[in-house]
Formats: structure tokens, sequence, C-alpha cells
């Protein structure tokens, strides 16, 4: 009778050792995520302050791009200081950020947990000065398409060299719009609140023509990863796949947005150019990391200045 006990005791004593074990793992994930939190607060407030101080030079740049738009050309001054707001804390871009940052203070006890710190790594490699400055090429290069030629692009090839047609480098960036779909199935970009006024400068555009002649944009060839949140990219997704049923229903041939990276990207910062990559063993399990990753440690090359002519 007591080696049946003492066998009870000894299998109780490893159940509640293993579900102690179990435990003591979800509190350091938990742990660990609210360290990283802590992390990406500091060097979100670290970038917010090198934007005020001037001392990120594509945003510098991309206002004064945005002063010489409204001298040369006052029937664009109002696009231009919109654009030119990426160059500050109110801009879409470091917005984007800042709110991405809340959602996952308001959601990080919730599993996956490995999701969550993959989300945490590639937000905190968007917030570094280099890819930051990186991704302001896209306002840029708009204000130089708009400049017609008195402004250089920036981190890119020339217009002339790409081809004709505008850039339109913000389209399918979710900081800056969204694609509608109507009663039809068919998807169209939606510009966001005060980019509305984009509208009045650039055509309309439908997601499967700008998906089969889409330009390059540092977005879209670059930093997808980095300035997407999981939300964004599921939607994301669901826009392609609706739209590649739609074309194989009329039997289109359909081709992703996606499925190769544009040519004519140069300048930009060695970390733009190295994707994304899984830093440690829970990103193996993680619905999230082939799409996503993070890279520590980069430095850079300085972009193009303002250039007169073509």
């Amino acid at each position: 009778m007591s080696q049946i006990k003492a066998w009870k005791l000894i299998s109780l004593f490893c159940l509640v050792s293993l579900l102690m074990g179990c435990e003591s793992k979800e509190e350091q994930l938990q742990q660990t995520i609210q360290q990283s939190i802590t992390k990406a607060e500091a060097e979100l407030e670290g970038l917010g302050k090198a934007l005020d101080n001037g001392s990120i030079r594509n945003a510098v740049l991309l206002s004064e791009y945005g002063r010489i738009i409204s001298e040369e050309k006052p029937e664009l001054a109002q696009i231009a200081n919109v654009l030119a707001l990426d160059a500050t804390r109110k801009g879409a871009l470091y917005t984007g950020l800042t709110q991405r940052l809340a959602d996952i203070k308001s959601t990080y006890l919730i599993p996956p947990y490995e999701d969550t710190l993959l989300n945490i790594d590639l937000l905190r490699d968007a917030v570094k000065p280099t890819l930051f400055s990186d991704a302001l090429t896209d306002p840029i290069n708009m204000l130089a398409d708009m400049s017609g030629g008195s402004l250089a692009r920036v981190g890119a090839i020339s217009k002339q060299a790409e081809g004709e047609g505008e850039g339109n480098q913000l389209v399918g960036n979710p900081n800056y719009g969204n694609w509608q779909t109507n009663s039809n199935g068919i998807s169209f970009w939606q510009w966001y609140g005060m980019y509305r006024i984009l509208g009045d400068v650039f055509d309309r555009v439908e997601y499967g023509s700008w998906s089969k002649r889409r330009k390059y944009s540092y977005y879209n060839d670059y930093g997808r990863a980095r300035y997407t949140s999981p939300k964004q990219m599921k939607a994301q997704t669901a826009v392609e796949t609706r739209t590649r049923q739609s074309y194989q229903r009329q039997g289109k041939q359909f081709t992703s947005p996606y499925a190769s990276k544009k040519t004519g990207a140069s300048g930009l910062s060695r970390s733009s150019y190295t994707p994304p990559k899984t830093r440690s063993s829970y990103s193996k399990s993680s619905s999230y990391s082939k799409s996503s990753g993070s890279v520590r440690d980069s430095s850079s090359r300085t972009s193009r200045g303002v250039s007169r002519g073509k």
C-alpha cells in the first residue's frame, strides 16, 4: 500500500513539475516580449528625435524637395506639403509604426507569442534610422516625378530609364491607403485621409493592371516585410488571392505584384538589400516567419542629394 502511495506521489510531483515548467516557459516568453516592447518604445522615440533634429538625411532631402515643388509649382504645393510630412513624426510612415506598437502592447498577452516576438523584431528593424531613411525614398521620388525632371530620383533609376507612366511609389503601401473592391469584384486603390489629394494628380489604379505593370518602389520591392503589420499583410494576401481567382475564372493570366523585385534600386543602405531573416529558434514555428524576420547591426550609404536636371 505504501508503494502505491509513493508511486502516486511521484506521479503527482512529475505532473506538477511539468505544469510548472510549461508555465515558466510562457512567463519567460511574456517577459521577453515585455522587454522587447520597452526597447521598441525607446527606439521609436529615438527615431522621432532624429526626425526632430534633422539627423536623417532623406528626411531633410524630402523636406527640401517639398519646398522646391511648392515654390516652383504652387498648384502642387498642397500635395507637396502632404508628402513632406513623412519627414516628421506626423507623417504616415512614423504614425504607422506608432500604431503598430500600440497594437502589439494591447495584444501581447495573447498567444502565439512567437508571432508577437517576430512582429516586434520587424518593427524594431523598421525604426532604424538607416532603414527609415531608405523608406523615405518613395515620397521623395513621387515629388521628383512631379517636378517634371528638375529633381532627381533617389535610390532608384531615373524616370526616363524606367519608361512611360507615373511611378505611383506609394500605391500598395498600407500606410497611405488600401485596396477597395467594388460590386464587380474589381479592386481599386483608395488613398487615406489627407492623402486623398493624391488622387487629383495620379490616375485611378486598378489592382490587376497595377500588379502586372507595377513600377519600382522601395516599399513593394524591399520594405514590405518590415513596414507592414500582420493584419495589413493578411489584407494584401486576400486581395491578391481574390484577384487571381477572378482572373482564372475569366481565363486571364495574373501576375503577382510581389513575384519578383523590380530593377532600378541603387544607393540604399546595406540593411535594405539584406532580406529580413529569422534570428532565433522561435521563428521556425511562426506562421509569420515566411515573409518576415529581423536584421541587426547594419551600416548605411548615403543617397544622392538635390539635383537640378534629369
